[in-house]
Order: structure tokens, then sequence, then C-alpha cells
């Protein structure tokens, strides 16, 4: 317990130090992620015999699934200018069914070289760990008006969908790679995934819509004050996940799926208001709904510093154990060429400029799904050197996104923004 208080009060007094100077640290390019993994190393330090006892319970396990619920449901959203792609979705969908899915079989390929000793199935987690983008390390650069439009929206988009697209891959994976208990072939792992997508997805899309109208009718009869508004939208992930896992069912799915309905209903409905008459231009596009996601955000924000204190926690037991060769070279390979020759090749006739394209590849940090997923992995699979490669590469990983793409990715932008065109 007293063990547990330590770690509870060094976390909260780093968020503190982070919240009261957050505007000038982010001109120093110094973001939430470097100064929690920082306070999470100097507190693994005092504590380096009970790192990995702490990190591999059930209750870190809990808890990491929880705050992917609430991640992918906050992601799913972001979703704007009314369509379930954004302005560009020519563009996303190149990046997302086409990209990605080059970057995890180069990853799982890189991974075999590399591992041989690694079952497959254990490559394919790896892969679904270390592809998907986040941009907590990099958020600033990502709203840089240097930027064009195009690039941000594609990169926002891109970062909100990815994670909820891989989550029933890395499931499968994660089912086919065993757990201390037992061990599935392939086909009884897709019978064991397909029930629970299914089930995640009908879910998620019932308890979406019936939520986005709930509240909809709700504000336009006044029973809703601003707080409950708050507090309604921020209990729908939890709400999803809890009763989606009740019946079998694939939680992160559901809770992805509930975002994208409950932002969608929402806006048909207001939207239908417009048309009738009922509300002014001017209400619509300021989107009432964005204030009732004001708490849902704040506290999303303190799940992700969180993940970034438990990162430089589980730094201190990595470096430990000692990091081969390997480990670093797939690392330094995921978040450069098998980022970059995917989304070049994908962009292969878009209408992108070259400096464009070049971007959206350049900026893919990895942040809090790389670590929910890492965390996951490492604690459901068996104790030996599958979950420890796993923990190392999902440290490694995130800890050189936040070198590369925190402290880079400024000067990134800077020298590649095409500074005349913001279209």
């Amino acid at each position: 317990m007293r063990h547990m208080n330590s770690l509870l009060l060094a976390a909260a007094f780093a968020m503190v130090v982070r919240s009261l100077a957050a505007n000038r640290l982010d001109r120093l390019n110094l973001g939430a992620p470097i100064l929690m993994v920082l306070a999470g190393v100097a507190v693994g330090l005092l504590n380096q015999s009970k790192i990995a006892e702490g990190l591999n319970t059930e209750t870190a396990q809990h808890a990491a699934e929880i705050i992917l619920a609430v991640l992918l449901f906050v992601d799913a959203t972001e979703v704007r200018a009314g369509r379930l792609w954004g302005a560009y979705p020519g563009l996303v969908s190149r990046v997302l069914l086409v990209a990605m899915p080059l970057s995890l079989a180069a990853a799982a390929l890189l991974g075999w070289l590399l591992f041989p000793s690694l079952p497959w199935a254990v490559l394919l987690l790896i892969a679904c760990i270390t592809v998907p983008t986040d941009f907590a390390p990099a958020e600033q650069v990502v709203r840089d008006r240097a930027l064009s439009v195009r690039v941000r929206t594609t990169l926002n988009l891109e970062s909100g969908y990815n994670d909820g697209i891989v989550s029933p891959l890395f499931l499968f994976a994660l089912i086919l790679a065993g757990s201390t208990t037992e061990q599935r072939t392939p086909l009884e792992a897709l019978a064991t995934v397909l029930p629970f997508a299914v089930k995640a997805l009908v879910a998620g899309v019932v308890i979406g819509t019936l939520l986005g109208w709930l509240m909809d009718r709700a504000h336009q009869a006044g029973w809703v004050t601003a707080q409950s508004g708050r507090v309604a939208v921020l209990l729908a992930p939890l709400l999803t996940y809890t009763a989606t896992v009740a019946i079998d069912g694939n939680g992160f799915v559901a809770s992805f799926v509930c975002g994208i309905a409950f932002r969608y209903v929402h806006g048909l409905l207001k939207a239908a208001r417009v048309r009738a008459g009922r509300a002014d231009r001017a209400e619509f596009r300021s989107d009432a709904l964005s204030s009732d996601l004001h708490l849902l955000e704040d506290v999303t924000g303190l799940l992700t510093m969180t993940m970034w204190f438990v990162v430089g926690i589980a730094a201190v037991l990595i470096f430990t154990f000692g990091i081969t060769w390997q480990d670093a070279l797939f690392c330094a390979a995921v978040l450069t060429v098998i980022r970059l020759v995917p989304v070049l090749l994908a962009f292969t006739g878009s209408r992108l400029s070259g400096r464009e394209r070049v971007l959206v590849a350049a900026l893919g940090p990895r942040g809090t799904t790389t670590i929910v997923f890492g965390l996951l992995a490492f604690n459901r699979l068996p104790d030996g050197p599958a979950a420890d490669t796993i923990l190392t590469i999902t440290v490694v990983c995130v800890l050189g996104s936040v070198l590369l793409h925190g402290i880079g990715a400024r000067p990134m932008a800077d020298l590649l923004a095409p500074r005349g065109d913001r279209r």
C-alpha cells in the first residue's frame, strides 16, 4: 500500500507541475510525454525491485483495458466535416487501407528476420503494437496552421481510426499467441474473434445511436445541465465497454464504433433541425457537443499522462535487463522506413504535393495506443522471452518516438511545410 501511495504521489506531482507550466513547456517543445517519462524514470530508479511485479498484475491489465476503451471512444468522436473520414476521405483511405496494412506486413516480416525464435502470432502482435500512430508526443505540431489542412486532417483522422481498426487484429493475434493456460490454432482464434467482433459492432451501433439520440432529446427538453452532459459523455465509453464484455464481445471495437455512431447521430439530428428551421446555422457550426466532450477530453489527458509515467517506470526495468541490437534496429526501422515507404507508396498519384506526402509519412508518432497494446500483451502472455521482448520493444519504440517526433517534429515540420499552401 505504501509503495502504491508513493507512485500515486509522484505521478500526481508530475501532472501538477506539467499543468501549471503547460504553456511555457509547450513553447520549449517539452510536452507532457517528456516530463511524465522523466518522472517515471526517477520513480523507477527508486523502486527497481518492484517494477516487474507492479506491471504484470491483473489490476494493471484491467486499467489498461479501460484506458484503451476511453481513448478509442474519444478518437472516434473526433470526426469533423460531416463525413465518416473527414473532408478528405480519399487521402485518409489511402493511409488506413493501403499504407497501414503494408506497414503491418513489413513490421511482421522484419520481426521474423530479427527474432526468428518467436512464433508468428507474437510477431503479428508486435506489428499491431508498434504500427498505429498517436499524436500525444507531437500534438502541438499537428495543430500548426503552417501545415496544410489536408496534412492535418489526414494525420488526425489516421491517428484516430488506426487503433480501432487494428484492435480486432491485435485481439486475434493475442488469442492465437495463447496465455498461460491455453493456445489456439488460427481457425480457433478466428472463430473466437469473429463472434466478439460481431457482438461489438452491434453493441457499439446500438449504444452509440441510443446515447446520441437521448443526449440530443435531453438537450432539446432542457433536462441536461452543462455538468451532467459532460458526465454522461464521460460514462459512455465505460458503459459501452463493460456492457459489451458482459455479452462476450470485443469492448475495444464496441467503444470505437459507439464513438462513431454517437457523433454521427448527434450531427445528423442537429442538421435535421437546421433544415427544418428549428436551429440556426451558427449553432450548427459551433457544435454544442464539443462542450459535452470537454470533461472526457480532460480525463483522457490525465489517463494519457499516466501511461507515459508508466513507460518511464518500465524503461528502468528494460534498461536493467539490457536492450539487444535487434530490439534497437526493429524500433528504429518501424519509426522510419516501415512508416515512410508504405505511406509514400499509398499516396502515389494523389493530389498531395511531394512535401506533403513526406510530412504525412514522417509525422507518425507512437504513443498511448502502443503503450496500452504493449502492456496488455505483456500481461496476457506467459512469462518468458515473448513477453519480455514485447515490453522492451514497446518501451524503446515510444521513447524513440518521443525523441524523433516529440522533440524533432517541429524542426521537421518547419523544414518541410509549404508555408504558402495551407489548403
